[in-house]
Parts: structure tokens; C-alpha cells; sequence
């Protein structure tokens, strides 16, 4: 629910594509609620216009004003934000969502599926049906999504990620973290993240060398099953 989250995506992306040794990093996300205290079980469906124009006496033509320059960011990083239609809910069951589909080896998928019905389809996060389809579109079992959006475990695996972001000084989303060393933190444009990406993965190559083995010849198998 996080627009410059979805907008730091893109331009980490951006990046990515530009590191030679791209096919060497794995991306793992991680939970963080940016606004916990939205009832879960929220009555009033409003949009991201008039949820901030409530909170802050303003008008909604304020309000759509202030997200103006948001609107334009996320056009430039191929984006389309529709604050008119996304429904501001609780984020909570989302991100159990997030947590199954990590363990199925779908955590960016899931990422994804989620930014996308929420700033430009408009989906509803509160409501279980949503994010069943949203699980099923993505390759995840109806079954496995049932008991995850009720399941404690990946309630805990939620939380534990939301007390390690504070833990480390996590004040506000996005928030990357490369080899646990160095963090860019907000929607920076491709450049900075270039430049962490070569950073970071630079000294991890130099502490990770790769070993060259110089063996016995003798009789093998190969992995597409010749044994000569």
C-alpha cells in the first residue's frame, strides 16, 4: 500500500538489469505495515483521497493535489496509479499472503499481483475473496491460502519481520538492505541502487571466491545421463 514501495520496485528493476552479475542476487521481501492501526474490519470504503483528507481536515481536492507529484513519479517509472479507486483497508492478511507465497518461491510474484490491484485495479485487501484470487492467479493453492489467512504461524512471520525492521532503524517503506551491509532507503532512482548493487555484491565476491577444482580423470556420469 506503499506507493513509492511499488516506485522503488521499478527503479531497483531498473538496476537489476543493468548488473552484470544480476544472475546472481536473490531478492527476498519483506512484511511491513505502513499503517497498523486501520481496522481490520473497516466499514467505510474510501480511497486514497479521501482517507488523508478525513485524517487531516482537508478538503478532497487537497488531498488529490498533495498526490499529484506521486502520480507523476510512477508515470515515469511506467506506472499507473489510480488513487480514485484504491481502497484503503488493512494490510495485515495481505502480507500472510506474501509470507505463503515465499515459501512456494512466489514472494515477488505476490508482490507484484498485490501493488498492481491495489494502485491501479483498485482491490479490496480487506476482503479474503480478493486476496483468494489474487493467491490462485499467482500459482498458490486454494487450500494453502485459506489456512494462511488464518494461520498464526504466518501471522508470527509477519510480525517478526515488522520487530526486525525496527530493530535495524527501519523508519519508513521502501527500505532495501544489501548482504545485511548497506541501505538505500526510499523510491531512489536506478542509479543509486547501481551503485549499492556493485558495492555490496563486490565484497561479497571477494569474501566468497570461487573454488576451482583441479580433479582425477576417471570414469563419469554426466548430468543428462551419459556415463562414459
Amino acid at each position: 500500500m506503499c506507493p513509492f514501495c511499488y516506485i522503488g520496485k521499478r527503479h531497483y528493476e531498473s538496476a537489476l538489469s543493468q548488473f552484470e552479475d544480476g544472475d546472481h542476487v536473490e531478492i527476498e521481501w519483506h512484511s511491513y505495515q505502513l499503517d497498523p492501526t486501520i481496522p481490520k474490519n473497516i466499514s467505510s470504503k474510501e480511497n486514497v483521497y479521501q482517507w488523508p483528507a478525513d485524517k487531516k481536515g482537508i478538503s478532497y481536492e487537497q488531498s488529490a493535489k498533495m498526490h499529484e507529484r506521486v502520480i507523476e513519479m510512477a508515470k515515469n517509472a511506467g506506472l499507473d496509479f489510480r488513487f480514485d479507486k484504491a481502497i484503503v483497508a488493512n494490510s495485515f492478511d495481505a502480507h500472510r499472503l506474501i509470507q505463503l507465497a515465499k515459501t512456494k518461491g512466489l514472494g515477488d510474484a505476490a508482490e507484484e499481483r498485490l501493488f498492481r490491484a491495489y494502485f491501479t485495479e483498485g482491490k479490496d485487501f480487506g476482503d479474503h475473496d480478493i486476496l483468494m484470487s489474487i493467491g490462485k492467479e499467482i500459482g498458490l493453492s486454494e487450500d494453502d491460502i485459506k489456512s494462511a489467512l488464518v494461520s498464526d504461524a504466518y501471522a508470527e512471520k509477519v510480525e517478526r519481520d515488522i520487530k526486525e525492521a525496527s530493530q535495524i532503524g527501519v523508519q519508513g517503506v521502501p527500505f532495501f538492505v544489501f548482504d545485511r551491509k548497506y541501505a538505500v532507503s526510499g523510491a531512489q532512482p536506478p542509479e543509486y541502487f547501481l551503485q549499492a548493487l556493485n558495492q555490496s555484491f563486490g565484497e561479497w565476491k571477494k569474501a566468497n571466491p570461487d573454488t576451482e577444482l583441479a580433479p582425477a580423470e576417471g570414469a563419469v556420469c554426466s548430468p543428462d545421463g551419459d556415463c562414459t
